[in-house]
């Protein structure tokens, strides 16, 4: 296992460097100065779009507006917002916060572009389906010769779709939350039990596809986000005269870097590092610019793509601006940040317990559900990608990777997948960015005709 863990940790090391920072945070830059800040001066039409207001039930596509950014959000709203902003203040201190807004802010024209690519340049996979995602625009797009971009994206997209993270914490939240303080003693054997049971839930919704898939998530994740959202507010409240002090640590932090270690230098020094690591906590949380998303959006049902592009830009500010802005100032305020040594969801967890009666348990539940419905989105992922390599009458063999994946990570180190994760949504980004930004003249031109026809 030691081994595993440096070999992981070294390859994340190398996926994660100036390069990849410079295409997601430099790309999105661009894509938001090229669009004149489009993604800022339309959120009102967007939210239009979103609540139906535009629907066509004879348009082509699978699912609703509204149901293809739950099943986005389902994907994103999860580990990334309690694991993922635990793991970034535990290992960068409040700052890290900071610059994933920074990447969530970026994000928002990432995700436009990418999603508006998504719908305009539709393919059809082996059975005459119709698809959406960065496979399909690149190949579309940018023409067979990119086809080399398109097979690095869907062998990546398969690797990253694998649920290892929220699995992990899913079971360490478990351990620690319900079995150990019950005295139940925590071991190989507890860790399979739960992974069986997941196997068997997961099984019954993801063997369903896209529309079972869709289904769950537009009915999970808003009361999930209701009741975490509800929850958080509470442990502010109980903190407010904390609260104006973390939110001024947050900025300060970010530019300071008092609490990343100094041995780990990036860009010729520690704040170098600190905003890697907040940049990568944020496509872990929000997952602008990988190309899963636009996976999501591509099976809308809309013949406008800059309709499904506005709806995807929300998802950003949904995840990363506010539940894990949420979820960071819960951790801060109530100090459990500095009084203990936990990682990940156990974090958390800690601060939830300290600040609400029962309050680990109600995180539990939130814990399970977004954990869940994250469980079901990534197999549709991996399910396309699939498809797009070997043909759609076989995408169903990557049901079976998928399900054997619950039981390795519930039964693996949280540090190796982790490391497994970042690692390769790195390469993910790659193909996607690189044909975003190629393609994004195309995107510039639709949006102008739209908004035009609009006005």
């Amino acid at each position: 296992m030691e081994q595993l863990n440096r070999i992981l940790a070294e390859f994340s090391s190398l996926a994660w460097g100036l390069p990849l920072l410079i295409l997601l945070i430099g790309g999105g830059l661009y894509l938001l100065i090229r669009s004149q800040f489009l993604p800022f001066r339309y959120i009102g039409h967007a939210i239009n779009v979103l609540r139906g207001k535009y629907d066509n039930p004879n348009d082509k596509g699978e699912i609703s507006h509204f149901k293809a950014l739950t099943t986005a959000l389902s994907s994103t709203i999860g580990m990334g917002n309690i694991a993922g902003v635990a793991l970034a203040i535990s290992v960068g201190g409040p700052g890290a916060m900071f610059w994933m807004w920074i990447s969530a802010i970026v994000g928002m024209s990432t995700k436009y572009f990418t999603s508006t690519l998504a719908i305009l340049y539709r393919g059809q996979d082996t059975n005459g389906d119709i698809q959406g995602g960065p496979m399909y625009f690149i190949t579309e797009g940018l023409g067979k010769s990119w086809k080399f971009l398109a097979v690095m994206f869907s062998v990546f997209g398969m690797l990253g779709a694998l649920p290892v993270v929220n699995v992990n914490q899913l079971k360490q939240a478990i351990n620690d939350i319900v079995l150990i303080p019950n005295g139940v003693e925590v071991s190989f054997g507890t860790n399979l039990i739960i992974a069986l049971i997941l196997v068997v839930v997961t099984s019954i919704v993801i063997l369903g596809g896209i529309q079972r898939i869709s289904n769950w998530a537009s009915k999970m994740v808003p009361s999930m986000v209701l009741l975490y959202f509800i929850l958080v507010l509470i442990i502010l409240g109980i903190c407010i005269e904390e609260v104006p002090r973390y939110l001024s640590l947050l900025v300060n932090d970010a530019f300071a870097a008092n609490y990343f270690p100094e041995d780990k230098p990036f860009l010729g020094g520690v704040l170098g590092a600190l905003i890697l690591h907040g940049i990568k906590r944020g496509a872990f949380s929000n997952e602008a610019g990988l190309g899963t998303a636009p996976m999501a959006h591509g099976a809308a049902k809309t013949d406008e793509p800059v309709r499904e592009g506005l709806v995807a830009m929300l998802g950003p500010v949904i995840d990363t601006l506010i539940v894990c802005t949420l979820t960071a100032l819960a951790i801060l305020v109530t100090g459990v940040w500095e009084t203990t040594s936990d990682n990940g969801v156990s974090l958390t967890a800690s601060a939830f317990e300290q600040a609400l009666p029962y309050g680990q348990y109600l995180l539990m539940i939130c814990v399970f559900f977004f954990s869940v419905s994250s469980l079901f989105s990534y197999s549709y992922y991996g399910t396309k990608c699939l498809s797009f390599l070997i043909g759609a009458d076989k995408k169903h063999y990557y049901n079976f990777l998928y399900i054997s994946s619950i039981v390795l990570a519930a039964t693996t180190d949280f540090t190796a997948m982790i490391n497994f994760i970042d690692g390769v949504f790195a390469f993910m980004a790659i193909p996607t960015m690189v044909a975003t930004i190629l393609l994004a003249p195309k995107v510039i031109k639709e949006s102008k005709k739209y908004f035009a026809k609009l006005k």
